[in-house]
């Protein structure tokens, strides 16, 4: 028997099957298309994100002969998906996480914050009602009128794989759409009323792990499951690498990077950060998290390859970036720049160009923008001694020396890099009884390769901020 885990990026859909014994023992993934209808809004059809995941998933499961016996469901967060709760067919495209599509917001910043942990800002799904409401009066109706559920991917895809029998989120999803309380662990009515959305249309609040939901075999690939694990990808990351005492940190570096530091019990509210649930144990109590979110990471990289063509294939940024940038800088704000700047209206800056400028000096500052944008959040933390790290990007050796020679602190990278999909699966275990305890998990990903710092290269870090506050 063995754990299914279903990881929703951004991109695309990875499935795993993980074994008892923490192996990952097959993988499928499928991308879909990104849609860009207006500078700076990014949208994603649901249909199409629903057959990723079946396609993803028929993949893993015809590369093994080891039967799932529950599923974990990790996804991209504050993502706005809308359906409709009969038909489970979506009335307009997904309005991503990076969108920065802006609404005039009347509200007390200060108040939303202290409910929330989160500033007014696009990136969360609070404002994204907003601007459906006031620009689809249609597509609203159907809100209101009961008829269209509202959530985010975990509880689209759940909607899907049951036949529309579950409308549900777990804690630390509904912790990023804004209209959650941290105190009360539900939607808040003030909220609420503040954003003007229904609460008809949302979904029930669970625990992360336990029995949550079942799957019905004719809308699933013929499954017969429970659902037994959810979590927000950054917080499943966290999960993931076993971070589950107070003080532990992990930085994803994915399509964004997102550096996260389990709190514990206590909820700390940092004016430039985030604060988050972690995860929610099936008896109620939570566990709450610092996050300092950057939106560009690997999606730098991707440019390079895609904007500007000056590599092939992703990885071969490591080799190109190999030798000084030459006082070349990148600020990737290519969708605003987020933590601690939150500045929704910034855009990417390449700068200090000079006639001798070429391909590798972009491609090493590109390195430097993506790890000098955690190092900002970095200190913001508080005391770290050492950074776990996950996610396609941090497979890249030199960014992961880089990053270590910023932050003068030890880097450990797991053997699976896959930490989003592995926290949904050990989640999922727990909650099923294929794990009896976190002390279990412990050993099941062990620390693969280690960075050690070495030169702190101060001119960049003060031409880097320099250029940052200046967007």
């Amino acid at each position: 028997m063995a754990i299914l885990a279903i990881d929703a990026g951004t991109t695309g859909v990875t499935s795993v099957i993980v074994a008892h014994d923490g192996s990952l023992v097959a993988q499928g993934y499928q991308e879909f298309e990104q849609h860009y209808p207006q500078p700076g809004w990014v949208e994603h059809s649901p249909e199409q994100i629903w057959a990723a995941t079946l396609a993803s998933v028929k993949q893993t499961l015809a590369r093994t002969d080891q039967a799932p016996s529950a599923i974990g469901i990790t996804n991209q967060r504050e993502t706005l998906v809308l359906w409709d709760k009969t038909t489970l067919q979506s009335p307009r495209p997904a309005i991503v996480w990076q969108d920065r599509r802006g609404v005039e917001l009347d509200l007390e910043g200060e108040r939303v914050k202290q409910l929330t942990g989160l500033p007014l800002d696009p990136y969360f799904t609070s404002s994204k009602l907003v601007w459906v409401r006031q620009n689809e009066p249609q597509v609203w109706a159907g809100i209101e009128q009961g008829r269209t559920a509202v959530g985010t991917v975990d509880s689209y895809l759940i909607a899907r794989m049951s036949g529309g029998r579950h409308h549900i989120t777990d804690a630390s999803n509904a912790s990023r759409t804004q209209l959650y309380s941290l105190e009360t662990g539900d939607w808040s009515d003030e909220l609420l009323q503040m954003f003007e959305v229904p609460r008809v249309a949302l979904p029930r609040i669970v625990s992360s792990y336990g029995q949550l939901a079942e799957t019905m075999p004719e809308a699933f690939l013929n499954l017969d499951l429970p659902i037994t694990g959810i979590a927000g990808d950054q917080q499943a990351a966290l999960f993931g690498q076993c971070a589950f005492e107070p003080g532990d940190a992990k930085c994803t570096y994915g399509t964004g990077a997102f550096l996260l530091k389990n709190t514990g019990s206590d909820i700390q509210i940092v004016p430039q950060l985030l604060s988050t649930v972690a995860w929610q144990h099936p008896n109620g109590k939570r566990q709450y998290a610092l996050e300092g979110s950057t939106f560009v990471a690997g999606a730098a990289v991707q440019w390079l390859r895609d904007g500007l063509g000056i590599i092939e294939q992703t990885k071969d940024v490591e080799t190109l970036a190999a030798e000084s940038s030459e006082g070349v800088i990148f600020v990737p704000a290519l969708t605003g720049l987020g933590a601690p700047f939150w500045r929704p209206e910034a855009r990417g800056e390449l700068t200090g160009l000079t006639r001798g400028s070429n391909k590798h000096h972009i491609a090493r500052a590109t390195l430097e923008g993506i790890a000098m944008q955690v190092f900002c959040v970095f200190d913001l933390m508080g005391d770290l001694n050492r950074l776990r790290v996950d996610g396609g990007a941090s497979s890249n050796n030199l960014l992961m020396q880089i990053q270590s020679d910023l932050l003068q602190t030890k880097v450990e990278r797991p053997t699976h890099v896959e930490a989003t999909a592995i926290g949904a699966a050990y989640l999922a275990g727990l909650g099923s009884g294929f794990w009896q305890s976190q002390e279990e998990l412990q050993n099941l990903n062990p620390i693969r390769a280690t960075f050690n710092p070495g030169f702190k290269d101060e001119e960049l870090i003060a031409r880097w901020v320099k250029a940052a506050k200046a967007i």
